[in-house]
């Protein structure tokens, strides 16, 4: 079973940064896309950035220029580098992982917490 080990949340005041790190218990080369998602409180949980096995970063609109994504490959990890927060990035965030057969993995989750 694949495990994703998750890292680097915390409480941050608006403007400031955190990095999230996302470690693979296996070869992040076994999977087609590996990264994040987030969920807010009563919201439904939603893409933040993942990076696919050839090297091509896929992120929403929103975080565009704010959150680079990056790759350790010999360390399997991925990394959420989270600059200029606001209090609406506030969320749980997970690291994601998925094969080209569909096979998906879910890490338990970090929570981000932006003050005003």
């Amino acid at each position: 079973q694949v495990q994703l080990v998750e890292s680097g949340g915390g409480l941050v005041q608006a403007g400031g940064s955190l990095r999230l790190s996302c470690a693979a218990s296996e070869s992040i080369f076994s999977f087609n896309h590996m990264g994040w998602y987030r969920q807010a409180p009563g919201k439904q949980r939603e893409l933040v950035a993942v990076i696919t096995s050839g090297g091509r970063i896929i992120d929403a609109d929103y975080v565009k220029g704010r959150f680079p994504l990056s790759r350790d490959n010999a360390k399997n990890t991925v990394y959420l580098q989270m600059n200029s927060l606001k209090p609406e990035d506030t969320a749980v965030y997970y690291c994601n992982a998925k094969r080209g057969n569909g096979q998906e993995f879910w890490g338990k989750g970090t929570l981000v917490t932006v003050s005003s």
